[in-house]
């Protein structure tokens, strides 16, 4: 059984650890922000600039690395907030980790805001109200949220998204697969002309989609909302229902790719993406160039 070693912080401190790599991070904060940057450096190290309320725990056994408190299980970390204990909500931290790139992760957030890059190995993370940014991921990445925003860019690997009111900008997604649930959060998603997307569900009630696709992406499409505004930048694609319930079906290239978009109230928008070779900024785009 692996040896378990544990530190209360309560100040500014700086923890690396050298001997047998860390495979395994999870992180839950309520307040502050977070960041995560996998290395190729087999080193891990967690840097606390700044702690508020209760001592923050890190503790390390075998190969898992936690930061966080002990009264913040993994299963519930969505549920109950407003009416958790109000001394949890005065719990705030300002950490900087630093992990092997193959290594696991999952990190939830309350309010404080979360950026994870360079991590190669599967990734799941969970915020209340808190903005979570994943940068240059290569695993599949799980996203849960109450309404705090995820943007997630030049994402590898599938995405599965879930939200109450929270939204999901995706720039320069190039993934396999991409699934999107939302009661009222806007979805922008953005997808690159080399991108082997071969799946996209996205289902909304009354939340906005706009999806910017590159001409030569290969789909089976099937839209359809029951009172939202639809519009397509792609001739074939067809809009069926002037007035009441819409649908939007058509195949865009090779259609070996499926894409389902449903809502209720939710407009539906697909934009064309420039091609590559006259894109004027190859700088990520923000949600605001996907108009709904």
């Amino acid at each position: 059984m692996a040896a378990t070693s544990r530190w209360e912080v309560s100040a500014p401190q700086t923890l690396t650890f050298e001997e047998h790599p860390v495979r395994e991070l999870r992180v839950r904060l309520v307040g502050g922000t977070v960041n995560v940057v996998g290395t190729s450096d087999p080193t891990a190290e967690v840097e606390i600039t700044e702690v508020t309320g209760e001592p923050l725990i890190v503790e390390r056994e075998g190969g898992r690395l936690t930061v966080g408190y002990d009264d913040l299980p993994w299963q519930s970390f969505l549920k109950g907030w407003p009416k958790r204990p109000r001394r949890l909500m005065k719990r705030a931290a300002v950490v900087s980790i630093r992990v092997p790139a193959d290594c696991r992760l999952s990190a939830g957030t309350v309010s404080a805001s979360a950026v994870v890059s360079g991590v190669r190995a599967d990734a799941e993370v969970r915020g209340v109200t808190g903005q979570t940014t994943l940068v240059g991921l290569a695993g599949a990445v799980t996203a849960d949220t109450v309404s705090g925003h995820v943007e997630a860019q030049s994402l590898g690997g599938p995405l599965t998204f879930t939200s109450v009111s929270g939204g999901l900008t995706v720039v320069e997604g190039r993934g396999p697969a991409l699934h999107a649930d939302t009661v009222s959060g806007e979805l922008a998603l953005d997808l690159l002309p080399s991108g082997d997307v071969a799946d996209l569900t996205i289902t909304s009630v009354s939340g906005d989609v706009a999806l910017r696709l590159p001409a030569s992406i290969g789909l089976t499409v099937a839209g359809n909302t029951v009172g939202g505004a639809v519009s397509s930048a792609f001739p074939e694609l067809s809009v069926h229902g002037p007035w009441g319930p819409k649908q939007l079906t058509g195949v865009l290239g090779s259609g070996a790719g499926r894409l389902t978009c449903s809502t209720v109230s939710g407009g539906i928008t697909v934009l064309r993406r420039p091609p590559a070779a006259h894109e004027q900024d190859a700088s990520p785009a923000p949600a605001s160039a996907f108009p709904v």
